[in-house]
């Protein structure tokens, strides 16, 4: 949040002072302030470079060149570039509007692409789908050139400006293909028009189908990514693991991660027992309608009672601290429980235990 609110001090200053009707003392201000930030981004370069050896990925390497790593890779490059005004002024240079220093300046806008979590996903989804984006893209330039030569041809005589070489045609075309119309060119012929609406058309399918690969792609990429997340953290719960790998398999789709914070409620009594809950990673504290609490922590589960009564919910159950929840919903519980009879035998003996023991509580027996 530090970096991020930096970062964006600095750029809202270099955008301010580009103005040329501010008072000179906000002038002066913003001037400090942009060398503030530069020496900011300067002191992290350097800071980052000494730690590099620290970094799990270049524990292999030698301190010298895991600092050589790191400052070729991507985020070590970026991190140069926001440090060039600092050169810059150490070189003698000073700022005085919207010039060269300024400009510079601008490349700190390429840190915000290090905050942001779906670049890698991004480039994961062009490199699964990079042949059928290639194959659009082809199409693209076919109809690019195409319709740009035919324009041409058919609207050279008339707007000899606009359409007398095929560089202008192309700008034409790009345009209309792209479907943006910014209309400073038009044709006048009846079969320019005619190329225009074909191109038009084509333009809003070649779109849509890149819009549908890279959509698709995402929708894939974000399955495994969650397939992958349900994966590791049904591996934390016992009752999962002891099923083996093949039927965990089948399982880990039907499951669904819950983030909670401590303190936070998260069934209450009376609710629809439409799902039960498996403790991936910290505690919950069951509210018993008794008045008595029980802590259920890391591989417990809870909910099982309402879901297989189809009951409400006869308890309310709060987190004790962050927890990691799997949820399990009733109709996926079934067809798991038709397929898996081992998880429902479990589930089922946990239950039957539990009404026992609030059985037992009720009535003032000793526990078991």
């Amino acid at each position: 949040m530090l970096h991020l609110a930096v970062l964006g001090i600095g750029i809202l200053a270099v955008i301010i002072l580009s103005m040329d009707d501010i008072p000179p003392d906000l002038r002066h201000a913003l001037r400090y302030a942009i060398s503030s930030v530069a020496i900011v981004f300067f002191v992290e370069y350097v800071l980052r470079v000494w730690v590099a050896p620290e970094a799990a990925r270049y524990r292999e390497s030698s301190p010298a060149m895991a600092r050589l790593h790191w400052a070729v890779s991507l985020p070590g490059l970026i991190g140069l570039l926001a440090t060039v005004p600092v050169f810059m002024w150490l070189a003698g240079y000073r700022i005085v509007g919207s010039d060269a220093a300024s400009i510079f300046c601008v490349l700190w806008i390429l840190k915000l692409g290090l905050h942001a979590p779906a670049l890698s996903t991004l480039a994961r989804v062009i490199s699964n789908e990079r042949a059928p984006i290639a194959s659009v893209l082809i199409l693209f330039l076919i109809l690019l050139v195409i319709a740009a030569t035919g324009a041409h041809l058919l609207e050279r005589e008339h707007q000899p400006a606009a359409f007398g070489s095929l560089p202008n045609a192309l700008w034409w075309a790009v345009v209309t293909l792209t479907t943006t119309g910014y209309g400073d060119v038009v044709p006048l012929t009846a079969g320019g028009r005619m190329v225009g609406s074909v191109l038009m058309i084509s333009g809003i399918t070649v779109l849509a189908i890149m819009t549908g690969v890279l959509a698709t792609g995402f929708a894939q990429e974000e399955r495994r990514r969650e397939y992958l997340r349900v994966w590791e953290q049904v591996a934390r719960v016992p009752i999962f693991t002891s099923l083996g790998v093949v039927t965990l398999s089948e399982i880990v789709g039907k499951l669904r991660t819950r983030y909670y914070p401590s303190r936070i409620t998260i069934v209450r009594r009376g609710d629809p027992g439409d799902s039960m809950f498996f403790i991936s990673s910290g505690e919950v504290e069951v509210r018993l309608p008794t008045g008595g609490t029980i802590l259920l922590g890391e591989g417990a589960f809870f909910g099982e009672m309402a879901l297989l009564e189809r009951q409400p919910r006869s308890a309310m159950v709060a987190t004790t601290r962050p927890t990691t929840l799997l949820v399990l919903y009733a109709s996926d519980f079934y067809e798991i429980a038709s397929h898996i009879p081992a998880l429902a035998e479990v589930v089922e003996n946990e239950a039957k235990r539990r009404r026992n023991e609030n059985i037992d509580r009720t009535s003032g027996a000793p526990k078991r």
